[in-house]
């Protein structure tokens, strides 16, 4: 087993339609479907968090803002579950392949930060 120099980028083509280059860290160029598929996760969020704002600011009811507030949770949890699956799907393969510890550490990591 050969380990990769950290300073030596590595180009390569997947099934999907994007290059990657890797210099440390593990870094992921995303097809315009992911993104767009993320991004539209993220503007239902926002347009979740928007409506909690209006509501505070006219005084709606608690229990109402909470479960807005439930709705803006639910949109992010599904926009994170995106991104993992993504990131499993392509960058960690890869990682497990190449013997990238530093990557699955580092994935390990953001999964502890985001499940908190």
């Amino acid at each position: 087993m050969t380990q990769q120099r950290k300073d030596t980028p590595k180009e390569h083509l997947h099934e999907h339609p994007c290059i990657h280059t890797h210099p440390h860290p593990h870094g992921h160029v995303h097809s315009e479907e992911e993104k767009k598929a993320v991004i539209n996760r993220l503007s239902k969020a926002i347009g979740h968090l928007d409506a909690v704002r209006r509501m505070v600011q006219r005084d709606a009811d608690c229990s109402d803002v909470l479960i807005q507030l439930a709705a803006v949770r639910s949109a992010i949890n599904s926009t994170g579950k995106v991104v993992l699956k993504n990131h499993l799907n392509h960058c960690i393969v890869e990682a497990v392949e190449e013997h990238d510890t530093e990557a699955i550490e580092k994935l390990n990591q953001a999964i502890d930060k985001f499940m908190k």
